[in-house]
């Protein structure tokens, strides 16, 4: 089904994948050629070097054709650029309002955001998608992607490859740079060659590949921060919206982005959605060498579920049902352990005879809610209803657009007939903000993550509940059979065949298009948007407290700032922090918040001395010990929370993603790392003298000292890979500190009602970078989006 090679290969025409034994003679009597020209014939690499400007081909400085945001993020990038000297929006910047879409009940938190957005667009020369009218990813796929374009987006499933766009998810700092005329820096990644052969089977969807793939793959890294190219005969027999669907999933593998070939279903594709003339062949040069293989047979892929609690926990369903008393029997062990006795998590109660119970299915956003998925769903489903249990089954459409062909060819009604529920276009049911599972249940989900209580569960108040991931399909098939988990390749359906029409006027009506076309438009602010507080500079020493310490094997985003009902406060920096590891280390705020008070005392000139430190030059303040962190979301609300309480620092023995890593950077906390688990307990403290001397020397080691019961103990720590301009970076405290010049008059735009002017006015000049117009980005383009709406 799956089969990964760790070595070099070779893919020397479009059906032949060899081992690459370091030389290859391209024809007869010609020259060996060697690893370093041959990489040079994959798709990714011409695409990433059409975008850097560096110059050099291992260090690449790239500049995106778009940007793309959602109204969970696009506020604190806003105010960040804003703080830097933000004028005008260089390339074109989507804000999108597809996961706080539901206002807050009693009041109008998240609509106060979108507010925002809009009066930034018309400010800045942004396009705005108002709510209920897209998920992020398919507004992209509709209206930007292109055929050799990059795009950076803040969101990590910012997957567009299919399309022959290089997608990036990042948080948001990262977006900050490019909106400042900088780049996103990075060493010329391992590319890997996805070779797909073979014809996928009735009833198996792009779901189920997907998983396969993620269940193979992500144990040990195997895929960490690499660019996966999808190329092999099996390609040509998938449509696009198969092909997007498992696109949109290879986040969850820990690469770093994805391409793919192009062909004429890339070609109809756009020319469905006007766009034809942004069409362009993409396709390996051969041969062309890759740094590791994963070798995908389509038709050996079977209908797949990943259990709680990660995309990777991934089983044949014919595999659960037969052995399900083992399963999850581990899972509930899993819950145990996750919920640290502050909840219990039943899952062996599902199991009746030989069938497993399921409570709820949900069918929804980038990865579920297509056109094809929603429409072989309705297909299976047939004639039979979900039943009056308490099974049932909702549906997310992934743009109005999809949502109006459903309507069009009659599925929708179809589906709502048989007892299904319609909804808009949302990404709630994926972040705990939209159809949150009850107490003990099990929802199977054709969504993009299953992370421990991410979809709203409280092991803190006793309420806790499993999500599995499944294709729509097998959901579907699952609705038929009235809550009995079932396998879409059970039943006899016929594929209905639908011609799509891309009904552009749903857009052009109601999404405000302003690349290019900034107004002289004052930023409107809600009492809940808040700017960044003050941050200082690193200090010449610091002493930490530890404010948690996690030993799990990963830590989740969603662990460090929980999603669902939190985000209604992500605009508003302290609030937000409240949250912070609140349903991992309920007493990690506490903690910061000492180590803080420590601090503000100190710089009161109320204490000079703490734990045996002198600190006339030593800062205190908080870090969090983790053994690999960051998986998952690009939310840089994980790192700016802690910040924003005092942290400095975290400490692991590897970062599980470079978008973590990055934000922690961009903050300001220093990311450390050891080559052991250190002996750290929560309320210890560690101090790091010279830590400033060390990044301005650009050492990566430095010796610190766990205070402990009244010893030191030395710990080396290291900042393994840091550019210059990351050290730059922390040296300044964050991100905003090191755009930022001088204090002039405030913004008059941020007079807007009931908030204060902005404590970060926009300077008149910046330390680093010169503000960029437009044509200053080579790459950047006028898409065709802008004619469309003329």
């Amino acid at each position: 089904m799956i089969r990964k090679h760790e070595g070099k290969v070779l893919l020397r025409d479009r059906e032949t994948v060899i081992p690459f034994d370091g030389k290859e003679r391209p024809g007869p009597g010609s020259a060996a050629v060697g690893w370093g020209e041959l990489r040079k014939n994959t798709i990714a690499w011409s695409v990433l070097q059409k975008h850097s400007i560096s110059g050099a081909e291992d260090r690449l400085r790239i500049r995106f054709d778009a940007l793309a945001s959602h109204d969970i993020t696009y506020v604190g990038i806003i105010q960040t650029a804003r703080a830097g000297g933000l004028r005008e929006f260089p390339v074109p910047y989507v804000l999108t309002n597809c996961h706080n879409s539901l206002c807050a009940v009693g009041g109008t938190i998240n609509e106060d955001d979108h507010l925002f957005g809009l009066s930034a667009a018309k400010k800045y020369g942004g396009i705005f998608v108002p709510a209920h009218l897209a998920v992020i990813h398919q507004y992209m796929r509709e209206t930007v992607a292109g055929c050799g374009k990059m795009v950076l987006g803040s969101d990590s499933h910012t997957r567009y490859g299919a399309l022959g766009t290089m997608g990036f998810g990042e948080g948001g700092p990262e977006l900050v740079k490019q909106l400042l005329g900088g780049t996103y820096d990075l060493e010329y990644p391992d590319v890997c060659l996805v070779y797909l052969h073979g014809k996928v089977n009735g009833g198996v969807g792009p779901h189920d590949v997907a998983l396969a793939v993620i269940g193979e793959v992500f144990s040990g890294g195997f895929l960490k921060n690499k660019i996966l190219e999808f190329a092999g005969p099996g390609v040509s027999g998938l449509s696009m919206d198969y092909r997007n669907g498992i696109d949109v999933m290879t986040t969850e593998t820990a690469c770093l982005s994805s391409i793919w070939g192009t062909d004429e279903k890339v070609r109809e594709y756009l020319s469905v959605h006007g766009r034809g003339e942004e069409y362009a062949p993409m396709a390996p040069i051969y041969p062309a060498c890759y740094d590791c293989l994963i070798d995908v047979d389509l038709s050996k892929i079977e209908p797949m579920i990943a259990l709680p609690f990660h995309p990777s926990n991934a089983y044949r369903v014919r595999e659960l049902i037969e052995n399900a008393g083992d399963i999850f029997s581990q899972v509930e062990k899993e819950a145990a352990k996750i919920s640290g006795g502050r909840s219990k998590y039943s899952i062996l109660n599902k199991i009746d005879g030989r069938k497993i119970r399921v409570d709820q299915g949900i069918i929804a956003g980038c990865a579920g809610g297509s056109f094809e998925n929603i429409s072989e769903a309705a297909a299976i489903l047939g004639e039979n209803s979900p039943g009056k249990g308490p099974f049932s089954l909702s549906v997310y459409p992934q743009s109005q657009p999809v949502f109006y062909e459903l309507n069009r060819h009659g599925t929708t009604n179809r589906l709502m007939s048989a007892g299904a529920l319609f909804k808009t276009a949302f990404c709630g049911p994926c972040f705990g903000a939209g159809d949150v599972p009850g107490n003990n249940t099990l929802s199977i989900r054709h969504t993009t993550r299953n992370f421990p209580n991410r979809e709203g569960s409280k092991p803190g108040e006793g309420q806790m509940a499993g999500v599995a991931l499944m294709d729509a399909r097998s959901i579907a098939a699952t609705a038929a059979a009235g809550g009995i988990l079932t396998a879409a390749t059970e039943l006899e359906y016929r594929q209905n065949q639908y011609e799509y029409v891309f009904n552009r006027n749903i857009y052009k009506n109601r999404v405000y298009y302003g690349y290019k076309n900034p107004v002289d438009q004052q930023l409107k602010f809600g009492p809940n948007i808040r700017d960044w507080p003050e941050i200082d500079p690193l200090g010449e020493n610091l002493l930490l407290m530890a404010a948690s310490v996690i030993h799990d094997p990963v830590t989740t985003t969603d662990e460090l700032i929980p999603s669902g009902e939190t985000s209604s406060f992500r605009s508003n920096p302290r609030k937000l922090a409240e949250f912070t590891l609140s349903r991992k280390d309920p007493l990690y705020v506490g903690r910061a918040k000492q180590a803080a008070r420590i601090e503000e005392q100190r710089k009161e000139g109320l204490l000079r001395e703490y734990a045996g430190i002198d600190l006339e030059n030593t800062a205190v303040g908080s870090f969090i010990y983790a053994s690999r962190p960051g998986d998952g979301s690009a939310r840089e609300q994980a790192a700016s929370c802690q910040k924003v309480l005092g942290g400095n620092a975290n400490i692991a023995l590897d970062y599980a993603t470079r978008r973590y890593r990055s934000n922690l950077v961009n903050w300001g906390v220093l990311p450390f790392v050891t080559d052991s688990v250190p002996d750290i307990e929560p309320g210890d403290f560690l101090y790091i003298p010279g830590v400033r001397e060390m990044i301005r020397e650009k050492r990566d080691a430095i010796k610190a000292y766990i205070l402990k019961n009244g010893e030191k103990k030395e710990l080396t720590l290291k900042l393994p890979g840091m550019t210059d301009e990351e050290r730059e970076i922390i040296l300044a405290g964050c991100l905003i500190n090191y755009y930022r010049a001088g204090d002039p008059p405030a913004d008059p735009s941020s007079t807007g009602a009931q908030d204060p002017p902005s404590s970060h006015p926009e300077p008149a000049e910046k330390k680093k970078f010169e503000i960029r117009s437009p044509s200053t980005y080579k790459f950047a383009q006028d898409f065709v989006l802008s004619k469309q709406f003329s």
